[in-house]
């Protein structure tokens, strides 16, 4: 017998999480490839807790020392314990003094290293705002603005990465410089269409291909970016441990075992979260019964002041207005890290009800996609996904199923 569809969806949700734990991913791997000797480990993004737990699970006795940096109310586990590893928390999805203040400690980590240090960098998503170095002639608050005014623009997260390169002193490959002859083992938990190394977290030991910085808006053009490419190092030895495929494909894999036919889907319909999520819910009415299954980023170019609500809640809130007043349909959209934009809910659920009780609620679901403030809407409509910190990072989840 078939779940009932909510509660099928909820748990196909968390089974693809736990396919791509970063505890689970980074013991597996470290057991397979188990360390030669004392490592000095770098965990850094919003993975970076569970990733360094499982570091300790598969080789705790080899760890020399480590740093450890998260966003704030990311340290779940109780590795921070470890009078070996020092941990940090700093700011998400803007940098802040914190994030300065872990830059700092990241140089000075490795240039205290020993001259055969052997490196393990465990590096997830966030890892880009919580952890910069930032070039001279450019302040915090310079960096703030600059950082929101991208998360809002509606670039792709490779155009994003590589500004934010080209301000600092240890992204694009820069940080690899400090290494002077060191090896480092680099485990990636991917959180960028392609999974290309140099996009996750800004690729700090791993630079991206030379291209030309996407426009921007005249108050930055006086900011001192750097044009130079940098060199890959020969030092460096990377491995992406977990993508958003591999979450997709532990989500077929549930599905078939729930009794329901799975159909994955190889890109995402749209680019925009709303056009996203009014092309998931049509191509739903279209499909045949069973389980869709999508993955990867959208964009929200954000207005001016915008409300409450990330971009699997634009995109959630998009499809239920497509999808009212139909039975047996149901969208789920969620980030696989818990979060979505500057709330605390990892995305919402919706069905054919969702705009009616949403608009029971006093709310209006095109001036709430207008204005970027989904999120009052989901919560009225009882539709928001709250999950916490997952330990992983590897872009949206989206699932749809038609009985």
């Amino acid at each position: 017998m078939v779940p009932e569809p909510r509660k099928l969806l909820l748990d196909l949700y968390r089974q693809g999480l736990a396919a791509v734990d970063g505890r689970r991913r980074v013991h597996e791997w470290l057991k397979a490839h188990p360390p030669h000797g004392p490592f000095y480990l770098v965990a850094l993004g919003k993975a970076a807790d569970a990733m360094t737990a499982g570091a300790l699970d598969a080789a705790a006795p080899s760890m020399a020392a480590g740093l450890l940096v998260t966003r704030y109310g990311y340290l779940e586990t109780p590795v921070y314990r470890d009078p070996r590893l020092l941990s940090l928390e700093a700011g998400h999805p803007l940098p802040d003094e914190h994030s300065l203040a872990a830059g700092n400690a990241l140089v000075l980590f490795m240039q205290d290293a020993p001259a055969d240090a052997h490196f393990l960098f465990l590096i997830s998503g966030g890892t880009s705002s919580t952890v910069e170095v930032p070039v001279a002639g450019v302040a915090l608050e310079q960096l703030r603005r600059l950082n929101l005014w991208l998360l809002g623009s509606g670039l792709a997260i490779g155009d994003i990465n590589r500004v934010r390169s080209a301000l600092s002193r240890i992204k694009g490959g820069r940080l690899a410089a400090l290494l002077k002859g060191r090896k480092a083992s680099v485990l990636l938990m991917s959180d960028v269409p392609g999974d290309g190394p140099a996009d996750i977290g800004s690729g700090l030991l791993i630079p991206q291909a030379s291209q030309p910085l996407p426009e921007l808006p005249r108050e930055f053009a006086s900011l001192p970016f750097q044009r130079d490419g940098v060199a890959a190092s020969t030092q460096v030895e990377a491995h992406v441990i977990a993508s958003n495929a591999m979450a997709r494909e532990a989500i077929a894999v549930g599905a078939r075992a729930a009794g329901v036919e799975p159909r994955l889907h190889d890109s995402l319909p749209a680019t925009d979260a709303a056009a996203c999520g009014e092309a998931v819910a049509a191509s739903l009415r279209d499909a045949p019964p069973g389980i869709h299954i999508w993955g990867g980023e959208t964009t929200v170019k954000l207005p001016a002041h915008p409300g409450l609500g990330g971009r699997n809640q634009q995109l959630a809130l998009a499809a239920a207005r497509r999808l009212a007043g139909s039975r047996g349909m149901l969208v789920l959209a969620a980030g696989s890290d818990g979060s979505d934009g500057v709330t605390d809910d990892a995305g919402a659920l919706v069905d054919g009800g969702t705009l009616t009780r949403g608009e029971d609620g006093g709310y209006d679901a095109a001036d709430c996609l207008q204005r970027a403030d989904a999120a009052p809407f989901l919560e009225a409509s009882g539709d928001l996904i709250h999950t916490g910190p997952t330990g992983t990072n590897v872009m949206d989840i989206i699932i749809g199923y038609k009985s």
